[in-house]
């Protein structure tokens, strides 16, 4: 046995004093609002390279479901994604809240999974979404250069045999899916995936009424994909399927195109106020996106989220849409989240940059409903 000497005293004396200072006085030590546990601050984030990798994402102890019941977030996309968030702090500055949720894109022809864009997104309090491609984007680029009408830019971009639906479901891909499955699975955190969304459209490769593709492929693909995810253990994936709202011809019904509950977490819809039909007169977001939530709601009950949505200035409506949607967003069941698009492309849907729509974003996301927190901790919301 040990006798208490004073050299032996006085460095467990120093040893207690260290471990004092590590829990209550080291910086960047905080103490959660909600559960009054302390967990270590990530470091503020800033505009990084591409090639910077930051620090590993510590969980926060918050927890429980994203969003809670009655809540919902809201979230952006920008142009620059998780490359440059400087269009990111303007969006949160004009809205006076930061955004919960990001989305950001990646393409089947160019982009290898890369750790450091999730975490750089997960880092600033957001969950990433990352809207997955199958194709090559650089043909829609190069389209877009040739002065050609919107429907003809459509049938170019749409035709890229490589990526049809049948070879990604008969396992074309599969060595660069997996690839992708054991990133995401090595994350350890929720993120969410937007496979190949707008399929109801003809304007993409993925597309059933485009590319060659035929009936009943779209599913297939989709349930492959979500298989060798399932395979590789990447089970922090919320998987979102995401159609686009009808509006003309060009977007179909949504009969055949739903992989089934047991592959799909979240159900997205996509559209705009100021695009298409919806330019010469207003257009509310129930007009615009009611019919197809209610299409929606025919096949499934799952959270529903408005994974794509902006307004254009062209008649001076876009302050007044934005406050219209927001007070029509609760009207419906399990509307758990909005994601603006925030870019300035064919037309400027930004509210950055636009004191009136920036004042109506702000109110309408001060309310109690989009006051939610995301941490890797969290579990998104499931089920109807």
């Amino acid at each position: 046995m040990l006798r208490p000497t004073l050299p032996r005293m006085g460095l467990a004396l120093a040893g207690l004093l260290l471990l004092a200072y590590a829990f209550v006085v080291a910086p960047g030590a905080w103490r959660d609002p909600g559960t009054g546990a302390s967990a270590r601050r990530p470091a503020p984030a800033t505009p990084q390279a591409s090639t910077d990798v930051p620090a590993a994402v510590v969980p926060s102890p918050r927890g429980g479901p994203f969003p809670p019941a009655g809540q919902a977030f809201f979230g952006v996309m920008t142009d620059k994604g998780p490359y440059d968030f400087a269009p990111v702090d303007r969006f949160a500055e004009a809205a006076g809240r930061s955004p919960q949720v990001m989305l950001f894109g990646a393409d089947w022809a160019s982009a290898a999974f890369d750790r450091s864009l999730f975490d750089r997104i997960a880092e600033r309090g957001m969950m990433p979404m990352l809207g997955w491609e199958p194709w090559d984007h650089t043909v829609d680029k190069a389209a877009r250069r040739t002065g050609l009408t919107d429907r003809q830019i459509d049938r170019l971009r749409a035709t890229q045999p490589d990526y049809r639906l049948a070879r990604i479901a008969r396992g074309d891909f599969d060595a660069y899916v997996r690839s992708w499955a054991d990133g995401v699975r090595s994350l350890g955190y929720p993120v969410a995936i937007r496979f190949a969304h707008e399929m109801n459209g003809d304007w993409y490769p993925w597309c059933e009424r485009a590319n060659g593709n035929r009936p009943g492929d779209y599913v297939r693909a989709w349930r492959h994909v979500h298989d060798l995810f399932a395979e590789a253990g990447a089970t922090n994936v919320t998987w979102v399927w995401s159609p686009n709202a009808r509006w003309d011809k060009t977007t179909a019904g949504l009969t055949g195109l739903y992989p089934g509950d047991e592959f799909v977490d979240w159900v997205g819809v996509t559209g705009y106020y100021g695009s298409g039909a919806f330019t010469k007169t207003y257009w509310s977001f129930d007009q615009i996106f009611g019919p197809t939530i209610a299409e929606i709601r025919k096949v499934t009950g799952k959270p529903l989220v408005v994974t794509e949505t902006g307004a254009a200035d062209a008649a001076g409506y876009k302050a007044r849409w934005i406050r219209d949607t927001f007070r029509a967003l609760p009207r419906y069941p399990n509307l758990i989240g909005l994601i603006w698009f925030e870019v300035d492309k064919e037309k400027d849907w930004r509210i950055a940059g636009s004191p009136a729509a920036a004042t109506a974003f702000a109110e309408a996301v001060a309310a109690e409903r989009y006051d939610v927190t995301w941490s890797p901790a969290v579990r998104p919301r499931a089920g109807p």
